[in-house]
């Protein structure tokens, strides 16, 4: 199983040096991929639950250029927030930028104010989504004419194209989150659910598709070395569950480096002490 991380993106203050910084420690010690959350415009200042100060894309082709073998992915672009054939283009072009590197992580969002304040439909965003990704997966493959009900369009050349698709991983808890990801992903990840509540996940989307699909949670810790252990447990456990991969969000910036190191070493401590989990 994998241990992947989630970048701090939720402080106007902190330089984007520190991104870089941090993402390439990431990479030194081993994990295996680096995510960034996504929010356009939300209605209080950025905090934890409203990461994104830095725009992924933009930001996620600058670590692209200081890393090498780093997954570099969106945990969860809002997709319906944005025109899909600007995330295509963007996504193409991160791809080849990345050398293959890159999964396009996106969701449906939540928060109806914010969906105002960039006049975007709240009620329609789910359907939006699935057409979006469909027009996605369409312009990797080189595009053409589409005809949807919310996106089209009759000529026009689509490049670069990616050399084996850019992967897109669905987040979300709900069963349309499980459908979505069933008919249209790569990967799903759940975000908050403990290890029983996400098998319980998967077991549903194993239901929903026999495509082969990578599952994935994502979790937080902010340091203290009670939590530490639970945490490091909890990875297990997830492996255990059947997760492919466990993001770690380490809080913010200050002191992030260093509690990412030590999560790193205690993580690979316990899989020493109970034997490999993936």
């Amino acid at each position: 199983m994998e241990l992947h991380v989630v970048l701090p993106d939720e402080s106007p203050a902190m330089d984007p040096g520190t991104l870089i910084g941090l993402g390439t420690a990431a990479e030194r010690l081993g994990y295996a991929a680096a995510w960034l959350p996504d929010h356009l415009l939300p209605p209080v200042e950025y905090n934890d639950s409203y990461g994104g100060v830095y725009e992924p894309l933009v930001t996620l082709s600058y670590l692209a250029a200081a890393t090498s073998t780093l997954r570099l992915g969106t945990s969860v672009l809002v997709l319906p927030m944005r025109s899909p054939f600007v995330v295509a283009k963007q996504a193409a072009t991160l791809d080849r930028l990345s050398g293959g590197r890159f999964t396009l992580g996106v969701g449906v969002g939540w928060d109806r104010t914010e969906f105002a304040s960039v006049g975007s439909d709240f009620a329609t965003r789910g359907a939006r989504t699935d057409e979006a990704i469909t027009l996605l997966r369409h312009l990797f493959r080189g595009g053409g004419p589409f005809t949807g009900r919310y996106y089209g369009h009759d000529a026009g050349a689509f490049a670069p194209i990616p050399a084996s698709g850019v992967p897109i991983m669905v987040g979300g808890m709900s069963d349309r989150a499980l459908r979505r990801a069933a008919e249209h992903a790569d990967e799903w990840q759940g975000v908050g659910l403990a290890p029983a509540e996400f098998a319980r996940h998967v077991g549903r989307l194993r239901e929903l598709t026999d495509r082969p699909l990578r599952v994935g949670a994502r979790i937080a810790w902010r340091g203290g070395a009670a939590e530490l252990a639970e945490r490091v447990a909890e990875v297990h456990a997830f492996a255990e569950a059947g997760a492919d991969s466990v993001a770690v969000w380490f809080g913010p910036e200050a002191g992030a480096h260093d509690r990412m190191a030590e999560f790193a070493e205690a993580s690979r401590y316990a899989g020493a002490e109970r034997g490999p989990t993936g």
